[in-house]
């Protein structure tokens, strides 16, 4: 299990449970966006559907994962950075994701910022979705 593991599972105030554990441990383990199926064919032996949900709920509402919308309507959800609360405590992902069409894997890139949109008088931005396709580093060689 990887080391950041108990830590970050204590800075949020979670109670260690061996799903939130195996899941955050997935999270780590991969550099991609993670789909609630693709976590349950990981995990199937160990926990089900209705526990690997639960845990994804409570991660997203406690800040430690962000949705991540694809190009096929799958949600999936990737590891926060540290930086995704602004001074006013609200959770912004406005950064880049990107999805490989030959491997078929979401990442996020943080480095590339979206840029800011102003809205018409009357509305109120939630959240920013940007998904750039193309071919990644490793299916580019």
């Amino acid at each position: 299990m990887n080391r950041l593991v108990p830590i970050t599972l204590k800075q949020h105030g979670l109670r260690h449970t061996e799903a939130r554990e195996e899941v955050l441990d997935l999270f780590y383990t991969k550099n991609f966006a993670l789909s609630h199926g693709g976590l349950e064919n990981e995990l199937q032996e160990r926990f089900d559907r209705v526990t690997i949900y639960r845990t994804l709920k409570t991660f997203l509402d406690k800040g430690i994962i962000h949705k991540v919308l694809d190009d096929e309507g799958t949600v999936k959800y990737a590891m926060c950075r540290s930086d995704c609360q602004a001074e006013d405590h609200e959770h912004h992902h406005d950064h880049v994701h990107f999805k490989c069409l030959g491997c078929g894997q979401t990442t996020c890139l943080d480095e590339v910022r979206i840029p800011t949109l102003d809205l018409p008088e009357g509305y109120k931005r939630q959240e920013i979705n940007l998904l750039v396709q193309g071919t990644c580093p490793a299916c580019k060689s």
